[in-house]
C-alpha cells in the first residue's frame, strides 16, 4: 500500500580520478561498490565501464556524460554515492553534482592509503582529495554526509554500515520532500497544542490534503453490512488482536465500516500519513474509536496521529522511513517515581501491535468511555510495550520564527510495572530532565513520535543537512562550531 518506504533505494554511482594517478584501483572501486550495493538490496545507477576512462570521472567531458544519465534517470535517483579510490578530480565532481542538478543526498567517500604502498605508482592521496572536493561543494553551496571516519576502505563492513546508514538518509528525505498527509476532520477544540502552520510544511514539499469528519462518517455510514471489502476488513480486525467476548458483534462492525472508510480516502488521495479527530464526535455521531483504525494503518507502515497531530503524523512517518519499522504517537505523560531519567508515555490504545511487541486486546476505550458510554467507545488497541531501544523525534512549526523546528534523540523502553490502562511504555532518557526543559522552554507539544530500534543519526543528518530544519539532537555529538572573535 505504500509506495515509499518500502522501495528498493536507488543510488547514482560515481568513482572520482584524476587522470595522472594510477588507474588501477578505479576498476577495483567500482566493482567494490556495486558489490556491497547489490549486498544491501540498494540499486545502482550508473554509466557501463566502457564510458570513459578507466570508468571514472575525471574530465569536464566525463561529468557531462554521467550528469545527462543522472538527469535522464531523475525519477528514479534517491541519492548519489561519489568513491574516491585516489585524489579525485574535484572541479569534474564539482560539475557533475551541479550540471544533473539532482537536489539529492550525496554520501562522500576517500579510500585508505597503505603504508607501504605511498610510492609515486601507488599512493592514492584520496584523504587529500576528499578535502578538496569538500571544499568545492561548499562553494557550490551543496550538501553532503560523511563517512564514519575520514577514509574508509570499500570493502570493509564499516563501509557498508555507511551505505546502509545513507540510504535510509535518502529514503528519509525523498519521502518526507513530496509527502502528503491526510487530516481527518477539524483539530480537537480543547487542544490548541495540536495547531500548526501547514505553509511552512508546504516549504519543505509537504502537503496536507483535508477532509471534514462529517465527510468521512456518511462514507462510513454507507457501506453495505455484506460489502466484500467489509467482510474481509472484518477479518483483518479479528486476526489482530484479542477482543473479549462481551464486546458485541455490531461494534466490531461499526469499526470496521469506519476503518475501510479511512483506508479508501487515505488511498484515493495518495497519503503517506495521517492525523484524525479522534474524540468525541466519532463516538457521539458514529459509535467507535479510531485508535485501532491507526493502529492497523501504523503496522502497515503508513503511520497516522490521533488528535488532528499533522506534526505528529510527519514525525511518525520520518521515524517510519528511517527504521522501516511501525511508528507510534505517544504522550510524555508521567513521572517514573523518583527516577530521574525515566517516564511513563501513554496514550489511549492506538499503537501499531508490532510497536507494543505482544497480541494487543481490542476493546474500548477507558477514559473517554467512564464519561460517555462504553458501547460507543470500540476500537482502542491496549498493551504494555515491551523492553528495547527506541528513537523519539517531534517535529513543530514555530510560526512566529518561520521555520519548523524539531529535536530527536533515543532511549529505551523498560519492563518496569505500570499499572496504567491502555497503551503504556515505561521509558528510560539519559539526562530526561534536560530533555523536558529544553521541550517546555521552546514550545513543543505533550506529543512524541517514537519508533523501535536506533535511529536517532539518520534522522538528525536527513532533517538538518538535508531539510533545514533548525535541531535539537538530545545525546548527540554536536559539530564543531567555529569561534567569531569581537571586532572592534
Amino acid at each position: 500500500m505504500d509506495r515509499t518506504v518500502n522501495r528498493p533505494v536507488s543510488l547514482g554511482v560515481v568513482i572520482g580520478s584524476r587522470a595522472f594517478f594510477s588507474p588501477a584501483p578505479c576498476k577495483q572501486a567500482r566493482d567494490a561498490v556495486l558489490a556491497q550495493m547489490e549486498r544491501l538490496g540498494i540499486n545502482a545507477v550508473t554509466l557501463p565501464f566502457e564510458a570513459t576512462d578507466n570508468g571514472a570521472v575525471q574530465s569536464i567531458s566525463d561529468a557531462k556524460l554521467y550528469a545527462d544519465h543522472f538527469a535522464a534517470n531523475r525519477d528514479k535517483i534517491d541519492g548519489i554515492v561519489i568513491c574516491l579510490p585516489n585524489f579525485g578530480d574535484e572541479i569534474a565532481v564539482a560539475e557533475l553534482v551541479g550540471r544533473a542538478k539532482l537536489d539529492v543526498p550525496i554520501l562522500l567517500q576517500a579510500c585508505n592509503d597503505e603504508i607501504d604502498k605511498v610510492d609515486v605508482h601507488s599512493r592514492r592521496d584520496a584523504f587529500c582529495g576528499k578535502i578538496s572536493i569538500s571544499n568545492n561543494f561548499w562553494q557550490y553551496g551543496v550538501p553532503f554526509t560523511e563517512t564514519t571516519n575520514h577514509t574508509v576502505d570499500i570493502e570493509s563492513d564499516e563501509f557498508a554500515a555507511d551505505l546502509d546508514r545513507f540510504a535510509r538518509i535518502c529514503r528519509t528525505v525523498g519521502g518526507l520532500k513530496g509527502a502528503r498527509i491526510g487530516a481527518i476532520g477539524a483539530r480537537t477544540g480543547p487542544f490548541q497544542t495540536m495547531r500548526y502552520s501547514e505553509k511552512l510544511l508546504q516549504t519543505s514539499g509537504v502537503t496536507v490534503v483535508t477532509v471534514d469528519l462529517s465527510e468521512m462518517m456518511h462514507a462510513a455510514g454507507q457501506i453495505a453490512d455484506d460489502a466484500p471489502e467489509l467482510l474481509e476488513k472484518l477479518r483483518k480486525i479479528e486476526a489482530y488482536g484479542t477482543i473479549p467476548t462481551y464486546i458485541k458483534s455490531e461494534q466490531v462492525l461499526t469499526q470496521a465500516k469506519w476503518t475501510l472508510a479511512v483506508n479508501r480516502w487515505i488511498d484515493e488521495n495518495e497519503c503517506d500519513a495521517s492525523a484524525i479527530q479522534c474524540w468525541r464526535s466519532l463516538q457521539d455521531n458514529f459509535g467507535c474509536a479510531t485508535c485501532l483504525t491507526m493502529s492497523m494503518m501504523g503496522e502497515e507502515l503508513m503511520p497516522s496521529a490521533c488528535e488532528v497531530d499533522v506534526m505528529g503524523a510527519v514525525s511518525m512517518y520520518a521515524l517510519t522511513l528511517a527504521s522501516g519499522a511501525p511508528a507510534a504517537i505517544l504522550d510524555w505523560n508521567n513521572n517514573y517515581g523518583n527516577s530521574p531519567d525515566m517516564c511513563v508515555c501513554t496514550h489511549c490504545g492506538n499503537y501499531p501491535k508490532s510497536f507494543i511487541g505482544d497480541t494487543p486486546e481490542i476493546s474500548e476505550l477507558d477514559v473517554l468511555g467512564e464519561t460517555i458510554g462504553r458501547g460507543k467507545c470500540f476500537g482502542a488497541v491496549k498493551g504494555k510495550v515491551k523492553a528495547g531501544d527506541m528513537t523519539y523525534f517531534r517535529l513543530s512549526s514555530d510560526d512566529n520564527a518561520g521555520r519548523l523546528k524539531c529535536y530527536v534523540g533515543e532511549g529505551e523502553f523498560t519492563d518496569d510495572p505500570f499499572g496504567m490502562d491502555g497503551g503504556i511504555a515505561v521509558t528510560r532518557v539519559k539526562d530526561l530532565r534536560r530533555l523536558m526543559r529544553f521541550v517546555t522552554q521552546n514550545g513543543f507539544e505533550h506529543h512524541v513520535a517514537m519508533v523501535r530500534g536506533q535511529h536517532a543519526d539518520v534522522v538528525n543528518e536527513a532533517v538538518t543537512r538535508y531539510l533545514g530544519w533548525a535541531t535539537y539532537h538530545h545525546g548527540g555529538d554536536p559539530e564543531p562550531q567555529l569561534f567569531i572573535p569581537n571586532r572592534f
